[in-house]
């Protein structure tokens, strides 16, 4: 008789009532499809990698979910300069948490098969995108990864498979159907040994307490496996009933917008440039770094290297922020649990950090995760924070306001963009003295198509000669707020130039003292200026009663600008065109206005362009870059 042909199913059984499903620890996307293996299949019981000094603890702490917690037992060996502890994170996106959780609550039978040790050594992993199960079987996954699945070394990792595999036996004779949440790296030995019959090796003899503490909800980011809010996204679609088994993408989205609303709240008019467009240049970004390292989904260090090139560090701090809330911790949760089952209130949480915590009533202490998924590489990333009140006002009160200056780099770039500026109003000037003549002997500045085609039955060609312009343009003037709003821009200065390169300046501008971002230096926005080149000394026009005619901001501002002008012609850029007022304004003074369209310019350049600094003193210029933020 012909035995049944081996199937798919088949590739995950260790023995006739073991099905082991292989996960990366700390995955959304396993722990949703361990939930659904044993929500769509029939198991008596649940068997996971962890020793059974943990399972009360443990399984009290998967009941207080969607509070975060830490399961941690302290190191046995007291003479070791470096004892610490091992832990479980009790994470709703691990794979093990989330069979324990539907196993209690289906009331399926749960055995902690791990091996008891007194200092534990974790194995970490270099793992494909779990992204990949939306279309890839559990099996297909863990076939492809069996070629790239080192053996376990010998000593504690050799002992721990060898004991699992001897306990699973021990359970097929309790159980009828076992389901085994083990990491991709043990599966196959695991299974190995239990084929081969291995020595059950003998365990040193310990004693331990194991505690449960609560953990810091600012520190969740270095002890969940996918970031705190993507965790509460996947604890929302628990709780809610809603679809949640495309969190690793969608959720990504859901946290940039959330992002952005953060950021209308606190810089709204930063947020402004937050605009659909700019996110799906965002997203563009995001995708070609996480294919350039190889992921199917980004990282928490991709997403705000794309924030930061493609909105600026506010944008990116606002992602960063937005990242790490956890909205499910509750105040209830700080108990701290011994072994014995006794509780006691803590007089505090446990801080996580990098291999490292601050464990109440402990200290710093070195820290072992016995569910370690894929292999973690911390980088940094420059951001500038928005400094704390407390340091602005201690820069506030220390603020001399007989010593002010400008930030040179901030100086060049508008004093570019301001010959530019004067370039282009030159260029309509010649525009307008422009003629069409037949050609005789010369093209002149080109050939004219338009007349040339108005004359086609002639025959004749046309030319366009462009003359020198007459006179040329010595103030512009740039009004990017209109009408604007006394009671916003009270800052109101006249700067005269430091070198024959800078242009006299007037402007008005947001408060600056409202503003601190470092010490001795302050941040403003433009609402309007002009600039006189070549500079030259001017009375300034805020205190000059001969200007006190002007009823608002912007006529009083180019009042001064018509005054103080030596040439006919002054450009002006508004975002409307020039009022009657101010063309009576010019006509007053013998003026003419060159409008030019401010949204002829970028608008994340005139964004850029408003926002300048106060420095207190020149003294100040040599630190200040480490403040000031150049997006």
């Amino acid at each position: 008789m012909t035995p049944p042909r081996p199937t798919s199913e088949d590739f995950l059984r260790i023995g006739p009532r073991v099905r082991v499903l292989p996960i990366i620890h700390g995955s959304g996307d396993f722990a949703i499809r361990v939930r659904e293996e044993l929500l769509n299949r029939h198991y008596d019981c649940v068997a996971v990698p962890l020793p059974p000094s943990f399972q009360d603890d443990v399984e009290e702490a998967i009941e207080r979910l969607p509070a975060i917690s830490v399961v941690a037992q302290l190191d046995a060996d007291p003479d070791d300069a470096t004892q610490g502890f091992s832990y479980v994170p009790i994470d709703p996106c691990q794979g093990v948490i989330a069979a324990l959780r539907v196993a209690i609550g289906e009331r399926i039978a749960r055995a902690f098969i791990d091996m008891e040790t007194p200092r534990f050594e974790a194995k970490t992993g270099v793992f494909p995108d779990p992204y990949a199960l939306k279309r890839v079987s559990p099996e297909g996954f863990a076939a492809a990864m069996l070629p790239a699945i080192p053996p376990p070394s010998p000593g504690q990792h050799a002992d721990r498979i060898a004991w699992m595999a001897s306990e699973l036996r021990a359970l097929e004779a309790r159980h009828r159907s076992i389901l085994f949440v083990t990491s991709l790296l043990d599966w196959p030995w695991i299974r190995d040994a239990y084929v081969r019959g291995l020595e059950t090796p003998e365990p040193d003899p310990f004693f331990s307490p194991v505690q449960t503490f609560a953990a810091d909800p600012a520190t969740l980011i270095f002890l969940l496996g996918e970031l705190p809010f993507l965790t509460g996204l996947y604890e929302r679609g628990r709780r809610e009933l809603e679809p949640d088994d495309n969190l690793s993408v969608d959720g990504v989205k859901e946290m940039v917008l959330q992002a952005r609303d953060r950021l209308k709240v606190q810089l709204p008019k930063v947020a402004q440039r937050v605009t659909p467009q700019l996110l799906s240049i965002f997203f563009r970004y995001v995708r070609n770094l996480s294919l350039i390292e190889r992921r199917l989904t980004p990282d928490l260090y991709s997403l705000i290297i794309a924030a930061k090139q493609t909105a600026g560090d506010d944008f990116a701090l606002a992602l960063a922020e937005t990242a790490r809330e956890y909205p499910y911790m509750t105040a209830n949760a700080k108990v701290t649990r011994s072994e014995s089952g006794s509780s006691s209130e803590t007089g505090g949480l446990l801080r996580m950090g990098v291999d490292q915590a601050d464990v109440p009533g402990w200290g710093t202490a070195r820290m072992v995760s016995r569910l370690s998924g894929q292999a973690l590489s911390w980088r940094s990333c420059e951001l500038r924070p928005r400094p704390p009140e407390r340091d602005r006002q201690a820069w506030k009160q220390r603020w001399n306001p007989f010593g002010m200056c400008s930030w040179p780099p901030e100086d060049d770039r508008i004093e570019s963009f301001h010959r530019h500026v004067r370039d282009q109003a030159r260029a309509i000037l010649g525009a307008d003295l422009a003629r069409s003549e037949k050609f005789t002997s010369s093209v002149m500045d080109g050939i004219d198509i338009r007349e040339t085609l108005r004359n086609w039955h002639t025959g004749d060609l046309y030319v366009k000669v462009i003359p020198p312009s007459r006179g040329t343009i010595e103030v512009v003037v740039f009004l990017f707020d209109v009408p604007a709003d006394p009671q916003i821009y009270t800052n109101r200065a006249t700067w005269y130039a430091e070198h024959s390169a800078e242009s006299t300046l007037a402007f008005y501008a947001t408060d600056h003292m409202k503003n601190m971002i470092g010490p001795g230096i302050a941040q403003a926005e433009y609402g309007g200026a002009f600039f006189l080149f070549p500079p030259r000394p001017i009375v300034d026009i805020w205190d000059d009663p001969r200007l006190n005619f002007a009823d608002t901001l912007e006529e009083r501002l180019l009042a001064g600008a018509f005054l103080h002008s030596k040439e006919r012609h002054v450009a002006v850029v508004s975002e409307r065109p020039p009022l009657a007022s101010w063309r009576r304004l010019a006509r007053r003074y013998g003026r003419k206005i060159v409008p030019l369209p401010l949204h002829r310019f970028g608008g994340q350049l005139i964004e850029q362009l408003r926002r300048f600094h106060v420095l207190n003193g020149k003294t100040v210029r040599s630190f200040a870059a480490d403040f000031i933020r150049d997006s």
